[in-house]
Formats: C-alpha cells, sequence, structure tokens
C-alpha cells in the first residue's frame, strides 16, 4: 500500500502578499471598529480594547515587514 495520501502540499507563496494585504486590512477593520465600541465602554473593557488595539499596531507592522519581505522575493 502506498503512502500517497500523507504527502505534502508543494510550498505555493505566490499570493502571500496579496493575503498578508488583505489580513493588514480586516485588522485595521477591528481596529476601527473597537475604537467605537471603546466611545461607549468605560473602565476595564476601554483598558482592554486599548491594549488589544495596541496588539493589533504590532502585528499590523509585523505583517507589513513580511509583506516587504515577500514582494522582494
Amino acid at each position: 500500500m502506498t503512502d500517497q495520501h500523507h504527502q505534502p502540499k508543494p510550498d505555493d507563496r505566490s499570493d502571500n502578499v496579496e493575503k498578508l494585504q488583505n489580513m493588514v486590512q480586516d485588522t485595521i477593520q477591528n481596529m476601527e471598529k473597537a475604537e467605537e465600541t471603546m466611545e461607549h465602554s468605560h473602565g476595564n473593557d476601554r483598558e482592554q480594547i486599548m491594549a488589544k488595539n495596541k496588539r493589533r499596531e504590532e502585528a499590523i507592522q509585523g505583517m507589513r515587514e513580511e509583506i516587504k519581505d515577500e514582494s522582494q522575493n
């Protein structure tokens, strides 16, 4: 019996830049929605939203650097 259904898929990175750009856009939209929610939040909820948006900003920076790297290849 051959092991054909356990072979790895070929590594296709041709659309990585596009996927990363979509992820950046989605993350920005999530940040904007969170900002709107924050307008109606108080105390701990507001702090949690601010902290999450800070992590989102850091993630966006990382994704943009990865876009640069991928587009140079």
